[in-house]
């Protein structure tokens, strides 16, 4: 015979009475202090001395702290002290719920939610998904506790109330505006810690790390977009998903696996593309692809042949995608012509009066106004088809596979944009081919390594060789002058502005920065035949 021990026998008692009618127990009795009757066999201090007589025993109290009191004693005594789940409720499977717990009619417990020991859920509560209800709590009539919310041990939620998710103290979080974007992106209920990640000059990047059985794992990467620099977030986001939803179907043909050899983009729980904080700053978020590795420097020549791969597969990956159909973010942003307008009317406002401290580097620029035309001309004139590009081409936007060494995935899309394949090809030589970082104030130690710049030219044209037409590959080594030249224009350009683009650890930063670029120009002006027959060897 299924029996049932029911401690307290006033109103709540006997519904707990009639609803063990209906789970199935053929008897259920009372022990109650005051109350009298035919089914009420003893006091509730009697309790131990009919463990044997009714092995199963619920403590169907009330008041929270008593409720709560009498069910732990009844664990304590032997007793089996189940949870008590009304036939209407509805129960999530991934629901847990603890002994002594009573779910009544058509309560609602939904997915993940953690309901502890001797707990009251009372008629048409419902506890959202992924929230926890702390032992002793009462979550009244016609209640709503909201997702992700903490009930407190012994609480009261009153009948109708709605209870909103109160947010808890993430380790690494220092200010609102990142907490906003973990709990956007869903991540701040589990989320362990976050820390900075990265060194890219322009975005504000975190590594998120979530719980597993394992420990804490880097799971994600948020990050916080300069709209500074980019003023079209959306457009931005609009060509990341697109063009990385597409490459995971060309990967997947390829036979490769799309969860690492291209990004993971993921959307706010709302369904957008990305987070706007409180001062109107744009958040993305990624999966991380583990057991990657991220260079800001070439360590080893085959990194570099890998790195010529990598982007040169990307360009034929590309192949077909539509590139009109991409949102040109920054307009003209490898227009070399319109990056040195840019620079004359920076240096003719001189609004910082820096122009007198960098007379040598001014000329340098001012000496090659007419090689800034060469590419752009070409594209104008239709010699240069426009192609998917992704415009910052340096080694440190390839993650490489941890234990191949192989060019694995090609990251940090923001400028992916329609450009010419030279651009591309020319940025990752003034990156790669460089002896010393592009920041290294002795310039003794800053060359143009022409061995690197070959074994890129390799790589890059083993896998671009049957896409690029004669004319693009006529002009990759015009690519690597122009984007070094240009992009020392820019960081001389933002020196003279007062440093309002690029991240500066001190008052001098771009301006090092542009000379360094510029000893690369110059090199490459030297041994410019070189690199031109270098290229035509490849083909």
């Amino acid at each position: 015979m299924k029996r049932l021990l029911i401690l307290g026998a006033g109103g709540f008692g006997h519904m707990i009475q009639e609803m063990a009618g209906l789970l199935g127990y053929e008897e259920a009795v009372f022990l109650d202090d005051a109350v009298k009757g035919a089914d009420v066999v003893g006091k509730c201090c009697d309790y131990r001395a009919f463990v044997k007589e009714y092995d199963t025993a619920v403590a169907a109290l009330g008041d929270n702290g008593m409720r709560l009191y009498w069910t732990e004693k009844l664990m304590e005594a032997g007793y089996y002290v189940p949870a008590m789940i009304h036939p209407t409720a509805v129960i999530s499977p991934s629901a847990e719920i603890g002994n002594g717990t009573f779910v009544m009619q058509r309560a609602v417990v939904n997915t993940n939610t953690v309901i502890e020991h001797g707990v009251l859920i009372n008629s048409g509560a419902v506890v959202d998904h992924d929230s926890y209800v702390a032992c002793g709590a009462h979550v009244g009539l016609n209640s709503v506790v909201k997702a992700n919310c903490n009930i407190e041990s012994r609480r009261k939620v009153e009948a109708g109330e709605v209870v909103f998710s109160t947010r808890r103290k993430i380790d690494g979080v220092a200010s609102r505006d990142l907490e906003d974007a973990l709990y956007a992106f869903g991540f701040g209920p589990q989320c362990s810690y976050v820390k900075p990640f990265g060194e890219g000059h322009i975005n504000e990047t975190y590594a998120v790390y979530m719980p597993t059985e394992e420990g804490d794992e880097f799971a994600y990467i948020l990050q916080r977009v300069n709209n500074n620099v980019f003023k079209d977030p959306a457009g931005v986001m609009e060509n990341i998903f697109g063009v990385t939803e597409y490459l995971r179907n060309v990967i997947r043909e390829e036979g490769g696996d799309p969860d690492r050899e291209t990004l993971s983009c993921i959307k706010t729980k709302s369904g957008c593309t990305y987070f706007e904080d409180s001062e109107g700053q744009p958040w993305r978020c990624y999966n991380y692809i583990p057991n990657s590795v991220c260079y800001q420097l070439v360590e080893e020549p085959e990194q570099f042949y890998q790195s010529g791969s990598s982007f040169g597969h990307f360009l034929k990956q590309l192949g077909d995608y539509p590139a009109s159909s991409l949102k040109e973010t920054i307009p003209d942003f490898h227009n070399t012509v319109k990056r040195f307008e840019n620079f004359t009317r920076a240096l003719k406002r001189d609004i910082k009066n820096r122009a007198a401290a960098c007379k040598g580097e001014i000329a340098f620029v001012l000496d090659r106004e007419k090689d800034c035309s060469v590419l752009v001309k070409q594209q104008e004139e239709g010699t240069l088809p426009l192609r998917v590009t992704h415009n910052d081409t340096k080694l440190n936007n390839i993650l490489f596979d941890a234990d191949t060494g192989k060019g694995l995935c090609i990251i940090d899309l923001d400028t992916i944009m329609p450009g010419l394949a030279a651009n591309d090809f020319g940025d990752s030589i003034r990156f790669g081919a460089a002896t010393a970082e592009e920041d290294e104030q002795n310039l003794d130690l800053m060359h143009f390594d022409i061995s690197l710049y070959e074994l890129y030219v390799k790589g890059y044209l083993e896998a671009t060789k049957d896409v690029l037409t004669p004319e693009e590959i006529e002009s990759l080594p015009w690519g690597a002058r122009l984007m070094t030249l240009e992009c020392g224009m820019r960081f001389l350009t933002d020196y003279l502005e007062g440093d309002t683009y690029f991240k500066t650890a001190y008052p001098e930063h771009n301006l090092v920065r542009a000379r360094t670029q510029f000893r690369l120009v110059d090199e490459m002006e030297q041994q410019f035949e070189k690199m031109q027959e270098i290229v035509r060897n490849y083909c």
